[in-house]
């Protein structure tokens, strides 16, 4: 058989792909700097399963995941089990089953890999790795902070930077509807222009002038922060809705009394993608891409259908976002040692920082074959030789 006769072999999935030398590592390494970033603050890894039952995983907050869910039975318990589509619901099950007698706030992180059914426009892949953290048990304007300064400093951390924060709060539009008992198809309409930044559109789907003049003015607050609370604080907002926006106040100002230089937007009306968010969400960009690096926000964790949550706010960073967000660290160099190297003496070399690339064939050429192997030097006479 052919080299060509075998490529199907290598044919995979749509939204999958194999991770290759260096990116391989980038990520692996990305993901140490990011745990060991929460743990300096206090968080806690765990590790839940790649796949759990259905009812466990898709309870709570994964209902929102539940289309793109991976299904599969169970053969040892015929119970229908799925693949993780995300991981905060898991550490959510965690928190209020294995750790529920833990002081809180109760800290945590995780890494690993999700699969979802379809990919996005924006976002294809449907393997992608995370990495986050979950700050469980408390609700406060303090620790939406902490979530929102934290994501920022794995992010640098990592190597990624000019981040900007989006800040949301996709209950509002609920909390402002409510209060001026707009309802049925009127929210909808009222939803639609609202999608659309589409003033216009207001005016046509209220039920009033006063209707359509608030929902217009929660659409203008939409951009730089400080801008967006001044607008938000100057509506007569229904109380619920009020409080909500005096709570994105608070969280602006405790990130910017930590970060005065950090760019900050609010859109306020924004809610798509964050279904399950109870409070505060942001979204982490780098200034000179496009595409989310991290996601997160207050939820509830656990599963309030059962009578069983806690408030919680937390993110996920985006491991392939990142990646192609930063810029890729310099390569170690790569030492070639010939046969009958001594096995101990390649600690000499690692310490100066060079991978030891062993022979494990005889050579004629050590230039020639370290050359073939990707080595930047070889071992000669006792010296690392540049090639």
């Amino acid at each position: 058989m052919t080299s060509n006769d075998n490529d199907h072999r290598g044919l995979l999935p749509a939204g999958l792909a194999d991770l290759l030398p260096p990116d391989a590592a980038r990520e692996a390494r990305a993901i140490d700097v990011a745990i060991e970033r929460f743990a300096a603050f206090g968080y806690e890894r765990v590790k839940p399963p790649l796949v759990e039952f259905e009812e466990s995983l898709l309870g709570g907050p994964g209902a929102a995941l539940a289309s793109q869910t991976f299904r599969l039975m169970d053969p040892v318990s015929q119970r229908m089990m799925g693949v993780r589509p995300d991981m905060t619901v898991q550490v959510a099950r965690i928190a209020v089953t294995r750790l529920k007698h833990e002081p809180r706030p109760l800290r945590l992180s995780y890494g690993g890999n999700v699969i979802r059914v379809r990919g996005s426009a924006l976002k294809p892949e449907r393997q992608f790795a995370q990495v986050g953290t979950e700050l469980i048990g408390v609700d406060s304007a303090e620790a939406d902070a902490e979530a929102v300064l934290l994501a920022v400093d794995a992010l640098r951390t990592i190597g990624v930077s000019d981040l900007t924060v989006d800040l949301n709060l996709p209950t509002l539009v609920a909390a402002v509807a409510n209060g001026l008992k707009q309802s049925g198809e009127a929210l909808n309409r009222l939803r639609r222009a609202l999608d659309r930044k589409d003033e216009g559109g207001i005016t046509k789907a209220a039920d009033d002038k006063k209707v359509a003049d608030l929902f217009a003015g929660l659409l203008r607050a939409a951009g730089p922060a400080d801008k967006g609370i001044a607008q938000l604080a100057a509506l007569e907002l229904p109380a619920a809705a009020a409080s909500e926006a005096a709570r994105l106040a608070d969280v602006v100002k405790l990130i910017v009394a930590a970060e005065p230089d950090l760019p900050l937007t609010i859109d306020p009306v924004e809610y798509r993608g964050l279904e399950y968010q109870t409070g505060v969400s942001f979204s982490v960009f780098a200034l000179k891409g496009r595409e989310e690096l991290a996601r997160g926000g207050r939820y509830s964790a656990g599963y309030p259908e059962d009578g069983v949550s806690e408030p919680a706010t937390g993110f996920t960073v985006y491991m392939d976002a990142v990646l192609a967000a930063s810029e890729p660290p310099q390569e170690r160099p790569r030492l070639y040692v010939g046969m009958g190297t001594r096995w101990d003496d390649a600690s000499f070399w690692q310490a100066k920082g060079y991978a030891v690339v062993r022979a494990v064939v005889a050579a004629p050429e050590p230039r020639a074959e370290a050359k073939r192997l990707r080595c930047s030097h070889a071992l000669i006479d006792g010296e690392a030789v540049p090639l």
